[in-house]
């Protein structure tokens, strides 16, 4: 896999997903919570700057 970076779109704790605009200008991409926690974080704020790899999960691309 290829780690890709990114800003935070937005990230909504309590529903526990969001959205990272990847730096290469390409479709937003969802993240989930789970994804979040396995990171080491408990959360992330609109505008951050991440890096991030893409996962395909029932015909789903999320980081």
């Amino acid at each position: 896999m290829t780690t890709q970076t990114g800003t935070v779109k937005w990230f909504n704790t309590e529903k526990g997903y969001g959205f990272i605009q990847p730096a290469d200008g390409g479709k937003d991409v969802f993240v989930h919570i789970t994804a979040v926690k396995e990171a080491g974080l408990m959360t992330l704020a609109e505008g951050q700057k991440v890096s991030f790899e893409l996962k395909t999960e029932r015909g789903k691309t999320a980081a």
